[in-house]
Formats: structure tokens, C-alpha cells, sequence
């Protein structure tokens, strides 16, 4: 189904440059999240090791945001060279959806970003955590934005089409389109998950070389705790976008399942666990089913059916083996990362969770599993919605740029250079950063300013970043 001509190509280097700059945008969101929490124990506790850990973050967060800004800038540039026609068509609506992220988001961002980072003895404690929030509360803005756009084009409400371009008729229906509240959850989820997954392993990492680093151990716990509690709401979240794309994106949800055929009469549809997709025979080979059970999770019945593939013209199929794996590896790894914070909660109750080396060494491995679901999902997102831009409206055929062969082969062949030497350096940097064990300092004793005419034993007293005590030592 691919081939070598301008628009193939074109292809190929917006799911490359895309794929590359999504980790880093998840990264920032659920990173500036974990920093706000940390900086909030911190206050709130005064245990100088939430500090610690907050510092150590810190500096990553910096790289990531800043390479998340470098390649989103190489993605617009992308819409005017390779896509212009969509461009040109969708703009009324994704122009402006677009610029209201870039004027509030990220001037947000950008805004607080100095303060967070360089501020903390300048402003001090509480004003240094409001910068903290906004630069928080910008990444979500940020990612709002984001998701609104793309739910728009897999969604498409709020538009009508004036000589082949869409205008805007109601902003509110464009923004809050069918898909867009369960996209914005089920992605915040997963950057949410892929973050807790990467501290947990840089965490695990350096208990194994130091089981009484108590950062480390902060780390570790935390991102445990939030694998065990998020991972089943992150299932349930994508259970309900899967019941809106079998509403509104009905061959997506099919490529998804491998649904070919029609089941016979109350056989219901089958659980796919392995098969091998054959677009052109409309079958897959080599199948492992468990029949049923599909109809449960999809219909919610246990004979229900959906509409398979063969129901639908060839020529509006998206390349099915390629959403069908996709989704595999998904849910493949959210299995994964659902079943390690299962063993987290029984190891803890069992008073073990600082000692199981294997369970540790496991936590490592699945570092990289959050985003690598992140990725596998966004695949299913945008492979899946093909083959339209705007889906049922604009095929992605009428979007591309009528350019020559020679010249995207040559774009595409210099980004696929410049972003393995610039982001394979950030790459080998970050995990140099990993691979520092995380300082530990001891809490301070701060005079409480109240207590200044105390006697001189109560100006040791222990007290919180924002002038409390701390609890014991009132």
C-alpha cells in the first residue's frame, strides 16, 4: 500500500518527525504534573528529600520541554511544505486553534519556565510553587488545545464547507467535538503513566545500587503507587473512547478487533489475542481467538456485533495489519504496567517492596513502556483514521502538496539525519541524567520568624518551607 512517490513519502516523514516529538510533550505534561505534587509535599511537609527529588527532575524537565518545543516548531513547518492543501482548507478552523495554543499555553509556559527553574531563592517558597502550577497548568492548556484540534479532525462538528474550505460555525461544537473529552482524559492518562513509569525506573534503578538513597526511594514508591492507582482508570478511560470511535469511527475500531466478517448468528465476536491480517484476502492467518469475548467489552453484551471490514468500500480501509498490531502492543504493555502495580500493592502489603531485587529490576524494563504504549496508540489514532485527514471529508490523497518526488526524499532523508544526531545526543544526555544517583540532604533547621522572641531552644524547631511547624514538633 506504500510506494515511493511525493505523497508516501510525505507520509513517512510526518509520522516520523510526529512520532519523535509526541514523547516529549507527554513528557513535559505528566513531569510538570509529578513536580507540582513534589513541590507541594515539600511545602507542606518540609522533608527536604521531596526537594531533592524535585531538583533532580527539574533539569530533565528543562531538556524535554525544550526539545518538545524545537520539534513541534518542525511539525508546522511540515503543514505549509508537504500539506499545504490541507492546510489551506482546514485552516479557518485549525489556524486559530493552533495560534489560541501558542498565545496562551505557551507563552504560559514560557512565562513561568525562568521562574521554576532559577526563582526559588529569589521569590521564594510560595511564589516559586505558583510558577511551578502555571507552568504545570500551561503543559495541560497546552495539550488541550492539541487534542481539540486533532479530536476535531477525527470528529469533525461545528464546520460547514464553503467552495472546498471549512469555516467555522459554532467554535463551541468545533472545541468540544464528539471525541475530544475522552481523548484529552485517555491522553493525559498515558502521559501521566509514561512518566510514572520512567521516575519508577530510574528509581529502581538506584536502589539497586543504594537501598537507603531515600530519594530513590521516594521515586519509586510514588511512581508505584500512581501505576497501581491510575493504570485501571487509564483501562476504563480507553474502554469509553473505544465505545466513541465505534460510534463515529466505525472501520477504525474494526481494523482494530481484525473484524473481517460477520460472525454467524449469536456466535458474537471474538477476541483476537494473535492473528495476521491479509487486506487483500480479508482474512487473517494464523488466528488465536476466544470467541465472545470481544462482544463484552465492545457491545457489552455477550452476542453483540459490530460492522466488520468487509462492509465497507476497500478503498476507505485504513492499512489494517498496521492498526492491528498497534493496538496489541497498546494494550499489550498497559497489561504489562497494570500488572506491575498489582505486584507493588501485594509486595508492600507483605513489607517488601523496598527488597524484591527482581521486582526492581523489572520496574527498569518497563521504563520505557509507557511511552512505547503512547506510541502505539497514537499510531491506532492516526493510522486508524485513515484514509481521510478530516475524517469521511478530506482524503489525505487531496491534502498533500503537489510537490516532486526528489524533493520530499530529500527532506525526509536530511530530517531522518539531523533528528538521530540532535535527539540521539539528547538521548545519550538523559540517561546520563538517570544514571546520577539523586542527592540526599537532611532537613533543615529553619528559625520560625513567629517564634523570635521564644527562648533560644524553640528557634531550632523544625519547621515547613512556609513557616509551620513541623508535624511532631509543634
Amino acid at each position: 500500500m506504500w510506494g515511493l512517490d511525493a505523497y508516501h513519502l510525505a507520509r513517512a516523514q510526518f509520522a516520523f518527525t510526529v512520532g519523535f516529538h509526541i514523547i516529549f510533550p507527554a513528557f513535559s505534561i505528566g513531569l510538570a504534573a509529578y513536580l507540582v505534587v513534589l513541590e507541594g509535599l515539600w511545602l507542606r511537609t518540609g522533608r527536604d528529600v521531596y526537594m531533592d527529588v524535585y531538583r533532580y527532575w527539574l533539569k530533565i524537565f528543562a531538556i524535554v520541554f525544550g526539545i518538545g518545543v524545537v520539534t513541534g516548531l518542525v511539525m508546522s513547518y511540515e503543514f505549509g511544505t508537504n500539506w499545504s492543501e490541507f492546510a489551506y482548507r482546514t485552516g479557518p478552523i485549525l489556524g486559530p486553534l493552533l495560534g489560541y495554543e501558542t498565545l496562551t499555553a505557551f507563552f504560559l509556559e514560557a512565562g513561568f519556565l525562568g521562574i521554576m527553574l532559577f526563582g526559588l531563592k529569589r521569590v521564594g517558597p510560595r511564589l516559586h510553587f505558583a510558577a511551578t502550577c502555571m507552568v504545570a497548568f500551561g503543559t495541560h492548556l497546552s495539550a488541550a488545545w492539541i487534542l481539540a484540534s486533532n479530536s476535531w479532525m477525527q470528529t469533525p462538528a461545528g464546520y460547514t464547507i464553503v467552495n472546498g474550505v471549512f469555516e467555522p460555525v459554532s467554535w463551541l461544537h468545533i472545541i468540544f467535538n464528539p471525541s475530544y473529552p475522552y481523548r484529552f482524559v485517555h491522553m493525559l492518562g498515558a502521559a501521566y503513566l509514561s512518566v510514572a513509569f520512567a521516575v519508577g525506573a530510574v528509581g529502581a534503578f538506584h536502589l539497586l545500587r543504594n537501598r537507603a538513597n531515600k530519594p530513590a526511594r521516594v521515586m519509586f514508591s510514588m511512581a508505584m503507587w500512581m501505576a497501581a492507582c491510575a493504570t485501571p482508570l487509564q483501562i476504563v478511560a480507553g474502554d469509553v473512547l473505544g465505545e466513541n470511535s465505534l460510534r463515529y469511527q466505525p472501520q477504525k475500531v474494526a481494523a482494530m478487533e481484525g473484524d473481517w466478517q460477520a460472525p454467524a448468528p449469536g456466535a458474537g465476536e471474538p477476541l483476537v489475542l494473535f492473528g495476521i491480517p491479509d487486506q487483500d484476502k480479508q482474512t487473517n492467518h494464523a488466528q488465536i481467538a476466544i470467541p465472545h469475548v470481544a462482544s463484552l467489552y465492545l457491545t457489552h453484551s455477550w452476542a453483540g456485533t459490530i460492522k466488520p471490514l468487509s462492509a465497507f468500500a476497500p478503498g476507505d480501509l485504513p492499512d489494517v495489519p498496521v492498526v492491528f498490531f498497534a493496538f496489541r502492543i497498546m494494550v499489550g504493555l498497559g497489561m504489562l504496567m497494570f500488572g506491575a502495580g498489582l505486584v507493588s500493592l501485594w509486595l508492600r502489603r507483605r513489607g517488601r517492596f523496598y527488597d524484591t531485587r527482581w521486582f526492581q529490576r523489572a520496574v527498569v524494563a518497563l521504563g520505557p513502556s509507557g511511552f512505547a504504549a503512547l506510541l502505539a496508540g497514537w499510531v491506532v489514532t492516526e493510522a486508524g483514521r485513515q484514509p481521510y485527514t478530516v475524517y469521511g471529508l478530506l482524503r489525505t490523497a487531496q491534502s498533500a502538496s503537489p510537490l516532486a518526488t526528489t524533493d520530499v526524499a530529500a527532506s525526509l532523508a536530511a530530517f531522518a539525519i539531523i533528528y538521530l544526531i540532535v535527539l540521539g545526543a539528547a538521548a545519550l544526555f538523559l540517561l546520563r541524567l538517570f544514571a546520577t544517583p539523586p542527592a540526599c540532604g537532611e532537613d533543615e533547621v529553619v528559625p520560625i520568624p513567629e517564634y523570635a522572641a521564644t527562648p533560644a531552644s524553640w528557634a531550632a524547631v523544625k519547621v515547613t518551607p512556609s513557616g509551620r511547624p513541623l508535624k511532631g514538633e509543634r
